[in-house]
């Protein structure tokens, strides 16, 4: 008998009763993350499917579902056991958990989908709440009304109007029981909006996006990504998000990627009757079949020829269950990636599974992209925002907005090679981030007219094959600037390791393709450089120096070839590496380049047996700084901390009225905690959310950040894993990873 049919698996703990109802994120890529809900009933993981339970029919019991699948939480229709009387009286006299025999994390929708599927439905706003507490669910749902497709704009306005009308006497209905509140709007930018600003005011636990089902019905994703879109960033965070009616697996890391944390859906089921079969790659039919799309558990000794054979009843379960093993492998899969942040390569690569999709996401990652976008550019844009939701235009226009908050979500550092995956690799929001920060924060040496020579033609490492040739090329030409090329961009020689650029897996071709000297000289525009003559060597050369040396001959910036004497040698040297440390402390850390020239300046250096600085040592022989060898950048140590954080000429924002761009140069963010947490923090204790009382602007998850007492004295430092909003809304969970022991460092 299989472990599942004997009851293996032990029933939940219920959760503390202080963190009941409270959301917690545990891992982070992006918008996309990792949570915890905690229930009455055990803790439900996110991202999660909560399949759909009919208690009329149940083509797989729920309690396979717990036992053998491992399944968390469930979701199943309260209208109808309030509807059937045999239903209603058995889950008020024993409780829903017992009515459908399930222990785990139970979610009960209220009758809206009903509305829209058969018309009205026959109960009252605040009866359908009542009736769900007193059956015990975990997670109840309010009564919306449901926004259709084809719906008018007035009559989505209104089906927006009334839910929002609705949560007070909901919220009172539902008293200690978790409650969801349902985000409408129809295909509405600006109702969406109003939709998630207006339920956000209420005490929520969940934010279901509703009114989507119709939509995927049609195949119309991009209106999906655009609800997306629209809808998350006007969320508060700290509550999760659900697409009420989506478990096709193909969407998941898309929706992930964009934000999701649940799903639910019967399609499982009701594929199944059709004799269809869920899959990442799309949807199959039975009778086409061959072989199987996805081998899972349950088809192992079967073929579909012979699943075909089976008697109806026999054959819907067996592809239920496939259906359902299926999903749960891509849930699991889009966990991982972001785990390893790679969620937004994987929608990547589901894009191209159906048209549809790949329309939805070719028109979010060919959005234009800002770090900010102030209120008055966003007023000039759009001067009717309910006309102009209708629409978009090419150059970005009132999606720039939406679309640059997801891709600020992202952390610019990454520990591995960043795959090739076509030009969509470009796209991908952390390295938009990654450019966008190197643009904004990088100056070259002149801020006048100056020659350029850009290395191309072989990938990294560049030191190995080109420091020789630098050291040279700074002595002879000391205004010489001098960056790689790289296939996401161009790249400063002193940030030659800096990750993702600097390790990029893909075929060789990637590092000898044409150089468009237009795109070149756009984007050294962008790098604030005011390039004279841009000069392009191929380092793949055996001769490198000779090759460089013909080169600027040829173009007339040398008379003869590059000679220097190997005594400069060390001097030249040396001045590389300052500048290496200097730029990475203006780039990763958000230092100002006066204040990181004159921390630097009287330092000194550890080198390591590769010839890398190991340590960086300030002039009281203080290990301050280090140079990080898997993504390149800049680690910084107990003292360092303690030097930058003095040289911070901004107090912290404590009413929140500084823009996210006003941190320039302030080096990284500051996070402020109450008293109560001071004496952990300075053992090397991470800061938990509920203690923190103030944060710049700027923080930002993946980033690292000071942690200091109300006074303003640092007390710690770590890797955030939150951004400003989240700091101050969340209430469960860790805030900042401490990596600092100022107990030891400072008695």
């Amino acid at each position: 008998m299989a472990a599942w049919m004997d009851g293996a698996r032990d029933d939940p703990e219920p959760c503390k009763e202080s963190d009941r109802g409270k959301f917690e994120v545990v891992a982070r890529d992006g918008r996309a993350r990792i949570g915890k809900i905690h229930t009455a009933h055990g803790v439900l993981e996110t991202p999660a499917l909560l399949p759909v339970i009919n208690p009329n029919i149940r083509t797989i019991e729920p309690r396979e579902m717990w036992d053998r699948y491992g399944i968390q939480g469930l979701i199943t229709n309260s209208y109808i056991i309030w509807k059937h009387e045999d239903l209603k009286q058995h889950a008020v006299e024993k409780g829903v958990h017992d009515l459908i025999n399930f222990p785990g994390v139970i979610m009960t929708d209220s009758g809206t989908f009903q509305s829209y599927v058969y018309g009205d439905v026959e109960v009252g706003v605040e009866e359908i709440v009542e009736f769900q507490r007193s059956i015990g669910v975990d997670i109840a749902t309010m009564l919306d009304v449901f926004s259709r497709p084809d719906m008018s704009e007035d009559e989505v306005l209104q089906a927006v109007q009334t839910t929002i009308e609705r949560c007070e006497a909901s919220i009172l209905a539902a008293q200690d029981t978790m409650l969801n509140g349902p985000i409408q709007g129809g295909i509405h930018r600006h109702l969406r909006k109003q939709s998630a600003r207006g339920m956000g005011q209420f005490d929520f636990a969940v934010h279901p996006i509703g009114g989507i089902v119709p939509i995927m019905e049609q195949h119309r994703y991009k209106d999906l990504a655009k609800i997306m879109l629209a809808t998350i960033g006007e969320l508060p965070p700290e509550r999760p998000r659900h697409m009420f009616g989506c478990g096709h697996p193909m969407l998941f890391s898309m929706l992930i990627a964009l934000g999701a944390d649940l799903f639910d859906s019967a399609a499982y089921a009701l594929f199944a009757r059709d004799d269809r079969l869920l899959s990442p790659q799309g949807t199959y039919r039975l009778s086409d079949l061959h072989a199987w799309p996805e081998l899972v558990p349950c088809v192992v000794h079967w073929t579909p020829e012979g699943v075909r054979k089976l008697k109806q009843e026999e054959r819907t379960k067996l592809l239920a269950r496939y259906n359902l093993e299926v999903t749960l492998a891509e849930l699991s899969r889009c966990k991982q990636a972001v785990h390893d942040g790679t969620i937004w390569q994987l929608a990547e690569h589901r894009s191209h599974q159906h048209p549809a999709l790949r329309e939805a996401f070719l028109w979010l990652t060919t959005r234009p992209f800002t770090s900010s976008v102030s209120s008055d550019l966003l007023d000039d844009l759009v001067q009717d925002d309910r006309a102009a939701a209708r629409d978009y235009h090419p150059s970005g226009g009132i999606w720039e907005q939406d679309w640059s908050e997801v891709v600020n979500k992202q952390a610019t550092q990454r520990k591995k090679g960043e795959r090739w995956g076509g030009e969509d690799t470009l796209s991908r929001p952390h390295i938009l981030v990654a450019r966008e920060q190197l643009q904004h924060r990088w100056k070259p040496a002149s801020s006048g007219p100056t020659d350029v020579l850009v290395l191309n033609g072989k990938p990294g490492p560049w030191r190995q094959r080109c420091d020789l040739l630098v050291l040279r090329l700074k002595h002879v030409l000391p205004d010489l600037e001098i960056l790689v090329q790289t296939p996401l961009g161009l790249l400063p020689y002193s940030l030659e390791d800096l990750n993702p650029f600097a390790q990029v897996d893909g075929p060789s071709w990637l590092w000898k393709r044409r150089i468009n000297t237009v795109l070149l000289r756009q984007e050294l525009q962008r790098l604030h450089i005011d390039a004279d003559r841009v000069l392009i060597l191929d380092i793949g050369a055996d001769s490198l120096i000779q090759e460089a040396s013909n080169l600027f001959i040829k173009h007339g910036l040398l008379e003869e070839e590059i000679r220097v004497d190997d005594a400069a040698l060390p001097e030249l040297r040396d001045a590389l590496r300052r500048q290496q440390i200097l730029d990475k402390l203006v780039v990763c850390s958000n230092v100002g380049y006066e204040e990181a020239a004159s921390i630097i300046d009287s330092c000194t250096y550890i080198i390591g047996g590769t010839g890398r600085v190991k340590n960086v040592i300030d002039k009281n022989g203080t290990h301050i700084l280090s140079p990080r060898l898997t993504d390149g950048g800049l680690s910084i140590t107990d003292m360092g901390s303690k030097i930058l954080y003095n040289r911070r000429t901004v107090p912290v924002d404590k009413e929140g009225q500084h823009q996210p761009t006003s941190g320039f140069g302030q080096g990284p963010a500051v996070l402020m905690v109450q008293q109560d947490a001071v004496e952990f923090v300075l053992r090397g204790r991470n800061v938990f959310y509920g203690f923190i009382v103030a944060c710049d602007p700027w923080l930002k998850a993946g980033q690292t950040c000071f942690i200091v007492d109300e006074h303003g004295a640092l007390i710690g430092h770590g890797l955030a894993q939150c951004d400003a909003d989240e700091a101050l809304r969340f209430r469960k969970g860790i805030a900042v990873r401490t990596r600092s022991d100022f107990s030891k460092t400072f008695k």
